[in-house]
């Protein structure tokens, strides 16, 4: 495989807000990506919105060999992102937001869903596909296909998702 890999984590789009314990899910997670970065090796950051931090700064800690960003007071962590992103190609996102997943793409980077990574994570492989509710597979890698050339040849950008999820 292809060794060590820089991950980009959009912190909250894989545990979600919607939690009494918003502190506990967070820790829970980081719990589950210090396991994942000991077994793999892979450099991780994991970047989560900052806004209930009184902090005027985007702060930054390395907790477990993890990364981890806090934005700063009223910026989303979408924006460290996007700057994270603009300032190195090569890195693998994880995010299922559409639009960051368009700046990974555009600035060299592979986007992987979350729900991807997090069967990765937590199956250690997983398919790329899965069950609707009327049996069908559904393709998670190529949800919104649009396609020119070969239609029978995976896309460039279809190839580059397949290669980040072997090498996680």
């Amino acid at each position: 495989m292809g060794g060590r890999k820089r991950l980009l984590i959009d912190g909250y789009n894989i545990t979600g807000i919607q939690h009494p314990d918003l502190q506990k899910e967070r820790e829970a997670l980081l719990e589950v990506l210090r396991a994942y970065r000991q077994r793999t090796g892979h450099e991780i950051t994991v970047v989560f919105d900052g806004w209930g931090n009184s902090s005027h700064v985007e702060s930054r800690m390395v907790l477990g060999g993890l990364n981890v960003v806090y934005s700063r007071t009223g910026e989303k962590a979408d924006s460290v992102i996007k700057r994270m992103l603009e300032k190195e190609s090569g890195i693998i996102l994880v995010s299922s937001d559409r639009e960051l997943q368009n700046a990974a793409w555009s600035h060299g980077s592979v986007a992987v869903s979350s729900e991807l990574f997090e069967r990765k994570l937590h199956s250690g492989g997983g398919t790329g596909k899965r069950e609707t509710e009327n049996g069908d597979e559904e393709d998670m890698l190529h949800p919104h296909a649009r396609r020119g050339g070969n239609p029978r040849q995976p896309s460039k950008r279809q190839k580059a998702l397949e290669r980040a999820l072997k090498e996680l």
